[in-house]
């Protein structure tokens, strides 16, 4: 039998009879979509005027206006949480589910930092050299350094030019033969000591100063080791005096610069922006009563407009001695102005739900709370 072209009345889902399926196997969703099939009907005017919709159409409008909301809380919940779900799986489906913060992203960006300050990041430091000579100040790292190729650009982020450390030069802190602590082994009364006092405790500040006094002679009486390091071409200070290694720590540039370093990146199976977090159509049942109210009227709205546009197909419709004119460009108009407050309506709702918005909340209360305890009377202890 051929289906009614005007709505009959209460009708009787089944499976298959929505365009794309997303609800049919929710029960919930299947004795929901009758009962707004029938309320649709009633707002529009029946069974008082006719309504020129079959069961189907309310069925899709219902199917399309679940996944409008669906659409739009997703996409707010992305936003929200993008910056804590780079890098995650793909088909870890996150619809409907708790997203906790975490540090990831924040440690992600500071590895670039760390890259550059050479504490850490994901760029390798690989170690150079190259031959320098015995009197010659300036060398051409690009002509000398052959490790890699010469349309290789390199990066030196360190160069092992420096004097022999101080503590190298300094003798034996513990041994008695040394400058001056021969005579304070003496002073001391132990010099005659069988067997004889081999070493001298001595305070750690002393090693500091000795240190420091070195240090501060090889920086005044001597020329301080340096190093200038201009268009790949390095000028030492002083002048070599031995044929030897200088040696140096370098990255790639290709590595420093190379955005898809990371084992995240230029991947296809992990979050990388927008397109492809995995939050996916929101299953009917676990939808609250508020959800399902602004689905319902946004329902009514895809409705209206669908009534409209049949409607509209001809203006006037002729009748005895007379015509009448149909209302589809006001049920369109009626729907398109529906639909905007609605979605309007809950983008404003998303937005002060977000956790940025419910930590601000969360802030004052804290504040009005500590404001009104600070006005409840302290008790007073008699001892």
């Amino acid at each position: 039998m051929a289906q009614e072209v005007i709505w009959q009345g209460s009708s009787s889902f089944s499976p298959g009879q929505t365009p794309w399926g997303l609800y049919d196997e929710d029960n919930t969703f299947s004795s929901d979509v009758d009962k707004f099939a029938d309320w649709c009907a009633k707002r529009l005017g029946y069974p008082i005027m006719s309504v020129e919709l079959q069961s189907g159409s309310f069925y899709a409008c219902y199917e399309e206006s679940i996944s409008e909301y669906s659409a739009q809380v997703n996409q707010f919940n992305i936003k929200d949480n993008l910056l804590h779900l780079t890098g995650q799986a793909t088909g870890s489906n996150v619809t409907h589910k708790r997203i906790t913060p975490t540090m990831g992203r924040s440690v992600f960006l500071s590895k670039q930092y760390g890259t550059e300050a050479g504490v850490g990041g994901d760029v390798t430091y690989s170690k150079g050299s190259i031959s320098i000579t015995s009197g010659s100040q300036e060398y051409d790292i690009n002509e000398l350094f052959t490790d890699v190729s010469a349309s290789e650009a390199i990066e030196i982020k360190r160069v092992y030019y420096e004097g022999t450390p101080a503590m190298q030069r300094f003798f034996d802190p513990y041994a008695t033969t040394g400058y001056g602590t021969i005579n304070m082994v003496e002073g001391f009364g132990f010099g005659n000591y069988s067997p004889a006092v081999s070493f001298t405790l001595m305070p750690l500040f002393e090693d500091l100063l000795r240190v420091q006094a070195i240090e501060l002679n090889d920086s005044i009486r001597k020329s301080a080791y340096s190093f200038t390091l201009q268009n790949n071409k390095i000028r030492l200070f002083p002048d070599p005096e031995s044929n030897s290694t200088l040696y140096f720590d370098y990255v790639k540039a290709s590595d420093r610069d190379n955005p898809l370093i990371t084992e995240y990146s230029g991947s296809a199976d992990v979050v990388s922006d927008f397109s492809n977090v995995p939050y996916d159509n929101m299953e009917y049942q676990f939808i609250n009563d508020v959800g399902k109210q602004w689905i319902r009227k946004y329902g009514l709205a895809l409705t209206k407009e669908l009534l409209g546009t049949i409607r509209g197909k001809y203006g006037t419709i002729p009748i005895p001695n007379s015509d009448t004119t149909l209302d589809g460009d006001t049920l369109r108009a009626e729907a398109a102005s529906e639909k905007e407050v609605l979605v309007t309506q809950l983008r404003e709702m998303l937005e002060q739900m977000s956790r940025k918005a419910l930590l601000e909340a969360d802030k004052d209360e804290a504040e009005f709370l500590q404001e009104k305890l600070s006005k409840v009377p302290y008790p007073i202890y008699i001892g």
